[in-house]
C-alpha cells in the first residue's frame, strides 16, 4: 500500500472509526485536486474491508486490500459520468439505488460506492440518492470525494460525515515523488509549481498536456503584466472549448492573481500557485483590490462557463475585464 504522506488527524479519525466499530456510512472528502481526497477514499474503504486490520488500520497486503489497491475489487463501485456535462445522471443513481440492495459477496460485509470527483452534480440526481444515504442497507457506505461541501445541497452534507483533506509540505512532496522513482529536476519544477499538492505534481511530470497548461498560465500572465490585451485575447482562444482545462487554466490564473496580492503585502509570503517569479511581478503592477476584482472576473466566467455560455465568448470578456482593471 502505497505511503500516506500528511492529514495525520484525519487517517487517526478514520482508524479510529473503524477500530471503534463506529463507521460512517456516508463521507464526503473535500480537497483542493491532487491533495489525496481519492487516496484517503480508498484508504477508508480497505479500512472496512481489511481482513486483517491492526487497530483499525487497513494491513495493505490482503487480497481485500491488494484488490482495493487494484481498483478490481467487485465489491467496490465506481458510478460513471455520462453526457455533455461529464456528471453523474439521475439514471446512474438510479442503479445505484437498486444495486446498493444486493448483498456483498465477501468476507467483510461491505459494499462501497465512490463517487469521485463530485462537481456541479445535478440536484435530480442528489435528490434521488437522498433516501438511500439516509437510510442505507446496514453493509452499503457511500464516499464522495470534491473540492468543497458546497457542491452538494444542504441535504446531503447533513447525512454525510465531512473530512477535509490538505496539502502537505513541500519536502514532504519531494520525499514522496523521489520514492516514486522521479527524477531530481522533475521534482524540483514541480514542487515550485504544485508545492505540496502531491497529486498535481505527480501529473505535472507524467503529464505533457497539463504541462502545456501550466505554460499557457504563465504566458497569460506575463501578456497581463505587459498590458498586452492581443496576447492575452490569443492566449485565451487557443486553451479551446474543452470545460475542464478551461477549469483548470482559469484555477491556476486565480492562485497567481491571488499570490500577487499576498506579496504586495508581504515580498516573502507563501505562494501557491505555479507562477512565483510572475507572481511578483505582477504585485508591482497592481495593488491588492485589483487583484481582488480581477478574481471575481475569473470566478464570474467559469460561472458562465458552466452555463453553457460560449466558451470563446466568455474569455473575450473576460480578457476586455482583466484590461480594464489595470488601466
Amino acid at each position: 500500500m502505497k505511503k500516506i504522506y500528511g492529514n495525520k488527524q484525519l487517517l487517526d479519525t478514520l482508524a479510529g472509526m473503524a477500530s471503534s466499530g463506529r463507521t460512517a456510512h456516508s463521507l464526503l472528502i473535500c480537497g483542493e485536486k491532487g491533495s489525496g481526497r481519492k487516496l484517503m477514499a480508498r484508504y477508508y474503504t480497505q479500512s472496512l474491508m481489511c481482513e486483517a486490520p491492526v487497530g483499525g488500520k487497513p494491513c495493505g497486503v490482503c487480497n481485500a486490500c491488494t484488490n482495493i489497491e487494484k481498483g478490481i475489487h467487485p465489491d467496490v463501485i465506481f458510478p460513471e459520468k455520462t453526457g455533455k456535462l461529464n456528471n453523474f445522471s439521475v439514471k446512474e443513481a438510479r442503479d445505484v439505488i437498486a444495486d446498493a440492495y444486493v448483498k456483498p459477496n465477501n468476507s467483510s460485509g461491505c459494499k462501497v460506492y465512490i463517487f469521485e470527483d463530485c462537481h456541479n452534480v445535478d440536484t435530480r440526481t442528489q435528490n434521488a440518492l437522498l433516501k438511500l444515504i439516509e437510510e442505507p442497507p446496514d453493509y452499503a457506505y457511500f464516499i464522495f470525494t470534491c473540492g468543497s461541501k458546497s457542491e452538494f445541497l444542504p441535504t446531503i452534507i447533513s447525512r454525510c460525515v465531512c473530512f477535509t483533506t490538505s496539502p502537505v509540505t513541500e519536502e514532504e512532496a519531494a520525499q514522496s515523488l523521489a520514492e516514486s522513482g522521479f527524477e531530481p529536476d522533475d521534482i524540483r519544477r514541480a514542487v515550485d509549481c504544485f508545492h505540496g499538492c502531491i497529486g498535481m505534481c505527480e501529473q505535472y511530470i507524467t503529464d505533457e498536456e497539463l504541462r502545456k497548461r501550466v505554460d499557457l498560465t504563465k504566458a497569460l500572465a506575463d501578456s497581463i503584466i505587459k498590458k498586452d490585451e492581443y496576447a492575452l485575447n490569443v492566449g485565451f482562444f487557443s486553451l479551446g472549448r474543452e470545460r475542464d482545462d478551461v477549469r483548470e487554466v482559469l484555477s491556476m490564473l486565480d492562485k497567481l492573481v491571488r499570490d500577487a496580492a499576498v506579496l504586495g503585502k508581504d515580498i516573502n509570503g507563501q505562494t501557491i500557485g505555479c507562477f512565483r517569479e510572475g507572481a511578483v511581478r505582477l504585485s508591482e503592477l497592481i495593488i491588492p483590490s485589483q487583484a481582488a476584482r480581477i478574481h471575481s472576473c475569473i470566478e464570474k466566467s467559469w460561472g458562465a462557463v458552466e452555463s453553457n455560455v460560449s466558451i470563446p465568448l466568455v474569455l473575450t470578456a473576460l480578457c476586455a475585464e482583466i484590461m480594464d482593471i489595470i488601466g
